[in-house]
């Protein structure tokens, strides 16, 4: 029934009873229906789940929802296509079309996809992926293409501002393995009328090459082989403002956001995120993927990288915030280059490297033909660490003492292009091998380490500064007696902490490296209150957390559907596997759903499943 009409009815009927039981006087009173009560708290439950039938090759990525014909759009990037299911019934969701960019653009592939008031937006990945991309324009309902446009190289997501005039696209411009091509990064802005795109401009970031000394002074990360700033700068993902004014781009290798005024397409700032002392009480995190247990710890001298993935925006008490799930990422091509572990940096850059491996004693050469980036080489011969900072774990001048232990920080990996000491014009200071400053010196002294993610999520204000980050919950409560797996919740999580999203029987196997790994988040309005939901792509699974005041964020539930946890070769039990790797989330509204409820919808790029979560209100 038609929303409208059981409104109507519903009016009809309270009066009608309020009509049976009062005097002739009151026979003209208006009787209100009840209104819309906020729930004290939600939790999630298991609803249903489309298959793919397809392991590890991200056969479900970002959806989409169309609530007029209650359909679920699903990037398939297997097929490089768009596959488009029937959520008529939301626990059977069904596969009834695919929808693919052939007409679009030869051999192209769909990255993102955006739905809004019956039309389907899709962002299409040129071949190779630096030419320029596509965004196209497709009617929901009959899925007939009613326009395209050529945009940045790249387009990686995109999303319709709240009023529907314009689509905006972060054309993320990835360079190429080794380096020679790498074009640069943009936000499309294309205006709307009824079905037309009618126009499209770009918000580049030209203005700012003149300033990349101050960016990098700043702490906007900055640093690509022979790239200016607009090169290096490599926009992910876009949250609007609620009138329609301004985005927000998430630019995650560079640890910034850039700030966008739609109207003008202009790039009015970038907004260095800082970084996470986790050296600091509640910024604790597990840095050993091979000391047998669950050590969440605080380490002076750590940093994170905030860096998050998907953003979105939010207004509470007349103020626009942002919600960032921090996940991490680091540049590194040309890793599947023998030639670039042979020692030629023309072919590729990858700037991950483990604790252990960094500040050995003896220098980088050992690793020489294994994982020793050669810019790394070419910068220096080997690295110390502060000895008045990791003193702690034994660091002298001369030697990292027990630092680069497995059991403390030497499986933690790390970016090898910051925390090293650096001269007034940006060039390292170096030392000799027994720890004195000196210029004829061949080693680089390491004040910090800076890990990748922040293992949490952020809420910021509108100009990037933060309002409030949730620390070390997500480890510390996958860790805790509290925590269940299944959709049955009979799993307890701390037996399976911080494990990977492609194999079983893997405890601890991400606690070097980025550790639950939040990557997707949606918000969604529920009566007077707001909830973020959060997926870990490693540990897998949903956290929900009531963010209303967002200066006191409260976790809410926390949701894995992944039913296989012991099978090593999970793709031999996929049909019984359950949902590994969350990437994409979409909030649906009880108004807009097929079965009144409040729904969320992910879709997990391991297991190549679309699952249907029902929300249930816990009411006063």
């Amino acid at each position: 029934m038609n929303r409208w009409v059981l409104a109507a009815t519903t009016t009809a009927m309270l009066a009608a009873l309020a009509g049976c039981n009062s005097d002739s006087d009151n026979d003209d009173a208006v009787v209100e229906p009840p209104a819309a009560v906020t729930p004290d708290s939600i939790n999630l439950s298991f609803l249903g789940r489309y298959s793919a039938g397809i392991f590890a090759e991200s056969a479900a990525e970002i959806p989409a929802f169309d609530p007029v014909n209650k359909r679920i759009f699903i990037v398939n990037a297997q097929k490089g296509a768009v596959d488009v299911l029937d959520a008529t019934d939301p626990a059977n969701p069904t596969l009834i079309d695919t929808l693919t960019a052939a007409d679009v653009a030869a051999d192209a592939v769909v990255n993102s996809i955006a739905y809004k008031g019956g039309y389907l937006a899709v962002a299409i990945e040129a071949s190779p992926k630096t030419d320029n991309g596509f965004v196209a324009l497709y009617d929901a309902t009959t899925l007939e293409l009613l326009g395209s446009a050529q945009v940045g190289a790249q387009p990686d997501m995109l999303t319709f501002s709240p009023d529907g005039q314009y689509l905006l696209t972060a054309n993320e411009g990835e360079p190429n393995n080794d380096y020679s091509v790498d074009p640069v990064g943009s936000i499309s802005i294309l205006s709307l009328t009824d079905d037309e795109i009618v126009e499209v401009r770009t918000a580049t970031f030209s203005s700012f090459n003149a300033r990349r000394d101050e960016l990098i002074q700043a702490g906007v990360r900055i640093f690509g082989p022979n790239a200016s700033v607009e090169q290096d700068l490599e926009p992910e993902y876009i949250a609007i403002s609620e009138d329609s004014t301004t985005a927000w781009v998430a630019l995650q290798e560079n640890n910034a956001l850039a700030k966008i005024d739609i109207a003008s397409a202009t790039v009015t700032d970038i907004l260095p995120l800082g970084y996470k002392d986790h050296g600091v009480a509640g910024n604790g995190l597990d840095v050993s993927d091979e000391d047998g247990e669950i050590n969440i710890t605080t380490w002076p001298g750590v940093l994170g990288m905030y860096q998050p993935d998907a953003i979105a925006a939010y207004s509470a008490g007349g103020n626009t915030y942002l919600v960032t799930a921090n996940e991490g990422d680091s540049r590194a091509w040309g890793e599947d280059d023998d030639a670039y572990w042979a020692g030629d940096a023309s072919k590729g850059f990858v700037e991950e490297f483990r604790v252990k491996h960094l500040v050995h004693a003896s220098g980088f050469d050992r690793r020489a033909g294994d994982d020793l980036p050669p810019q790394l080489r070419e910068l220096a011969a080997g690295a110390l660490l502060n000895p008045t900072t990791f003193s702690y774990c034994g660091a002298t001048a001369a030697d990292p003492g027990d630092c680069r232990e497995d059991e403390l920080l030497g499986r933690l990996t790390v970016a090898w292009t910051d925390g090293y000491r650096k001269d007034a014009a940006g060039n390292p200071v170096m030392f000799d091998a027994a720890g004195n400053e000196n210029v004829a010196g061949d080693r680089l002294m390491y004040d910090n380490l800076y890990a990748y993610g922040a293992r949490s999520f952020s809420i910021r204000d509108a100009d990037g500064a933060l309002v409030w980050d949730s620390g070390d919950a997500f480890e510390q409560y996958i860790a805790s007696a509290d925590c269940m797996l299944g959709a049955s919740r009979d799993i307890p999580c701390a037996d399976y902490f911080n494990s990977t999203h492609d194999e079983g029987d893997v405890f601890d196997n991400r606690s070097d490296n980025k550790g639950p790994e939040p990557e997707g988040v949606t918000i969604g309005q529920l009566g007077e209150k707001t909830f973020a939901f959060l997926g870990l792509e490693r540990m897998g699974g949903v956290m929900v957390w009531d963010i209303t005041d967002p200066t006191a964020p409260e976790m809410v539930d926390y949701l894995n559907t992944r039913a296989d946890w012991n099978t090593e070769d999970t793709e031999s039990v996929l049909a019984d596997a359950g949902d590994l790797g969350p990437e994409g989330l979409v909030f649906v509204s009880a108004e807009d759903s097929p079965n009144g409820e409040a729904l969320l919808i992910v879709g997990h790029e391991v297991s190549g499943t679309t699952t249907v979560y029902q929300i249930n209100q816990v009411l006063p």
